[in-house]
């Protein structure tokens, strides 16, 4: 599945067979099928041992269940195998489980269906309406297996189908609070990572009727059990739960800081995992109250965690890299005491080796548990070396390269002084030969460059889109660290492993967008070439596919490499501006090769929102293309069956318009009649839906402002004010509200004869509890006597 996953996927009887297999072994198996919460944590496990039979856990004897052996292969199928291959023959018989009387077939398959929601999590969303029911009525189950693996499902949902699991919050979130009442163990523990992963998402409003009850509940399961498993996810769910409250958990801070500081102080070595937690719930608060609230309670955490570094404990190391990252986010330059301990003992974490060669035959005398022995055994006799990599130092060094990063883009110019030693070995790391590692070095790297702005521009660098004939406006240690920063990340579009190089995209193009052309001016040709290979799938990263047989096809799955290339280009434009026209001829065929019918729908999403990036960017440097490329493209996405590519279209359309003016008013018409379908979209049947209607309607307040006398205004105006206020999108809010108060001004004959409506949109627009920003509404209610 791994080697040749397309190849596995085309063997339909083969895939079929192993699927009747796997789903046979967690049928008959009497284990938990909760995926691995529970088989990843052996005090966990032990947890799960007691509630049961009540024979003591014997974590020598422990080993891997037929039920998680089968769910790890699935797993793997489902991540590897296309979409297109494997969706339907796994989910086909989840609901053929789901629907039978037998609870183990039950549990089969909504374990099932929670196991495949990460590799699948693109048709999963498509098909939620479908599925949804069956997930909640297992939820409800009278069999406690089947409940469990319910919340399992539902919080590998929660995670990976965002944000179209939102809309069932109001169904799934008084299910989970029953839950927590459950008397099973394995129920409670599970309904808390339900909490975890839902909440972790939803806005304030969504939360807010259940929250007062949520944290008492929770409050008072962790004070009144002694199952770890339930203990540390009843504090994982507490952290969640602030995190969508935001500044409404404010009146709960000092309760469950409390409860946090009880935690924090302990010190047995089996309780440093619900030690981690709660240090890690602190820093959630931290982000959800904001500076000011939670600045009591900033140097005991601090305390606790730093002193959690002197103890012989990954997971406690871990834990205090996590909220070191997150309290600086948050404490920003009040955090900057710290750096001189804090940076010198990360960068000696992320220096060290996190691999040893042994003697074969020492490698076996150790055991599986040679693979955690820091000791080096340089013994040459007998000729044959093991390689044996400490996984757990992996996590804590990727946990180091993440806080460092943090840090660095927090606390100002105060880490000035430690760049040197952290560019040091940051370089050292991006060569690193584990995936974990140099993608967290991509993603750290940027940083770097934010304390010598923070230093040497205050903060900004005032840069002039595609102007590289000034001089340069970066200081010459800026410029330098630009230059190290850059240097790496463009090594790493060079890497074979495809999250790596995608990494690195975003990295180039979040420093780029800080520091201007000049920044990429050095680099430019050497940049645009390697995107351009990752457009066009021939970049070392995606020709190794080729080398074992798998041909990339026109259906394949959205690839995140691809997205990022696209998004980096988008950068380019950014910072380049017309410069980039010079560049369209090779990068218009690459990138509109993902707009055919014949991709997936992501592909074409991104292909139409990329030409509406550079149609933003390069204005009418575009016009040489819009026939051939544009309209065409444009037109069809319009007409496109998903969503969220007629969104894209819609915006591309009006972006068009707007730019290029009364170069196009002689496709006007064709631009409005691909328009006309969407205004008839209920807005109410999901998120992408209603996105969709307020691009339509923003489209034609361009089209408007850019050329009223071309717009059929009798008909179009009053379908175009039926679609407002918007539902979703506010970025569009001053695209649609500048165009009404225009023609209000010039007293179109249009407008004013639809006063009524007017008055309706702006008074709903200005209502309490409305999304559209503070200035724009003071200047609705500055338009409102003219429409009495």
């Amino acid at each position: 599945a791994e080697a040749k996953p397309k190849t596995f996927g085309k063997e339909e009887a083969l895939l079929a067979q192993v699927l009747e297999t796997l789903f046979a072994l967690i049928e008959n198996s009497p284990d938990s099928a909760a995926g691995a919460l529970f088989e990843s944590n052996p005090t966990w496990r032990q947890d799960l041992d007691d509630d049961g039979d009540g024979e003591e856990y014997d974590p020598e004897m422990d080993s891997p269940t037929e039920t998680s052996m089968a769910q790890g292969t699935l797993d793997m199928l489902a991540c590897e195998i296309p979409k297109k291959y494997i969706f339907e023959p796994a989910v086909s018989r989840c609901v053929q489980r789901l629907n039978s009387p037998q609870a183990n077939h039950r549990k089969a398959g909504i374990a099932g269906l929670g196991v495949i929601a990460e590799g699948c999590a693109e048709p999963l969303r498509e098909h939620l309406n479908e599925l949804m029911p069956f997930v909640l009525q297992c939820a409800q189950d009278g069999d406690a297996q089947v409940r469990e693996c319910a919340c399992f499902c539902l919080g590998q949902i929660a995670e990976h189908c965002q944000p179209e699991i939102l809309a069932y919050s109001e169904q799934i979130l008084p299910i989970v609070f029953n839950l927590l009442d459950d008397k099973t163990v394995a129920v409670q523990a599970t309904s808390c990572y339900v909490l975890e992963m839902f909440c972790e998402r939803l806005e304030p409003e969504a939360v807010r009727p259940l929250l007062d009850s949520l944290v008492k509940k929770l409050a008072a399961m962790l004070e009144s059990t002694n199952k770890r498993s339930v203990q540390e996810m009843t504090v994982a769910a507490l952290a969640a739960t602030a995190v969508a409250a935001e500044e409404e958990f404010t009146p709960y801070v000092g309760g469950v800081a409390s409860l946090m500081t009880k935690c924090m102080a302990l010190t047995e070595e089996r309780l440093y995992s619900l030690r981690g937690r709660a240090l890690e719930c602190m820093g959630h608060m931290a982000i959800a109250v904001g500076r000011e609230t939670f600045r009591p309670y900033f140097q005991v955490t601090m305390e606790c965690a730093c002193e959690g570094l002197t103890r012989d404990s990954t997971d406690l190391h871990e834990f205090a890299y996590a909220v070191f990252a997150n309290l600086a986010k948050v404490m920003k330059e009040e955090f900057a005491p710290a750096l001189p301990d804090l940076v010198p003992h990360l960068v000696q974490v992320i220096g060290t080796d996190e691999g040893q060669i042994e003697p074969a035959e020492e490698a076996e005398k150790a055991g599986e548990f040679g693979a955690f022995d820091d000791s080096d055994n340089e013994d040459e006799e007998g000729g044959n070396f093991v390689w044996h990599v400490r996984t757990a130092l992996l996590e804590v060094k990727k946990g180091a390269i993440t806080a460092v990063g943090e840090l660095a883009a927090h606390t100002g110019a105060a880490f000035c002084p430690h760049l040197e030693s952290v560019m040091q070995v940051l370089q050292k790391a991006a060569s690193n030969w584990h995936p974990l590692i140099k993608c967290e070095v991509a993603d750290a790297l940027p940083s770097m460059v934010v304390p010598s702005v923070a230093a040497h521009h205050n903060g900004e660098i005032q840069w002039v889109k595609g102007d590289v004939s000034s001089a340069n406006p970066m200081s010459q240690h800026t410029s330098a660290v630009v230059s190290a920063v850059l240097t790496e990340l463009i090594a790493m579009l060079k890497d074979d492993d495809k999250t790596t190089v995608a990494k690195a995209c975003e990295g180039i193009q979040s420093v780029i967008e800080l520091c201007g052309p000049h920044a990429l001016l050095p680099v430019a040709n050497e940049c645009l070439t390697s995107t351009h290979e990752l457009l066009t799938k021939t970049s070392p990263c995606q020709i190794n596919d080729e080398y074992l047989g798998e041909v990339p096809e026109d259906d394949d799955d959205h690839d995140l490499v691809t997205q990022a290339a696209c998004d980096l280009v988008g950068g380019f434009c950014r910072v380049m501006g017309a410069q980039f026209a010079q560049y369209l001829p090779q990068f218009l065929p690459a990138v509109c090769e993902y707009a055919k019918s014949s991709r997936p729908p992501r592909d074409r999403s991104m292909a139409i929102g990329w030409l509406s990036e550079v149609a933003q960017e390069l204005e009418d440097s575009i016009f040489d293309y819009w026939k051939p490329v544009f309209l065409p493209a444009t037109l069809a996405g319009l007409g496109d069956p998903s969503d969220d590519v007629k969104r894209n279209a819609a915006f591309s359309a009006g972006v068009c318009c707007e730019k290029l003016r009364e170069r196009v008013i002689g496709d006007y018409p064709q631009i409005l009649q691909g328009l006309e379908p969407l205004f008839g979209i209920d807005p109410s049947s999901g998120e992408s839906a209603a996105a969709c209607v307020d691009n339509a309607a923003a489209a034609v307040a361009r089209m408007i402002m850019a050329s009223p006398g071309n717009v059929p205004m009798a008909q179009v105006f009053p379908a175009f004010l039926k679609l407002l206020p918007l539902k979703t999108d506010m970025t569009e809010n001053e695209t649609v509200y500048t165009c009404l108060l225009g023609l209000l001004q010039v007293q179109h004959p249009d407008a004013l004869s639809q006063k009524s409506e007017l008055q309706r949109i702006f008074t709903e627009a200005t209502a309490p509890g409305s999304k559209v920003d503070e200035e724009i509404q003071a200047k609705l209610r500055q338009a409102m006597p003219a429409l009495q």
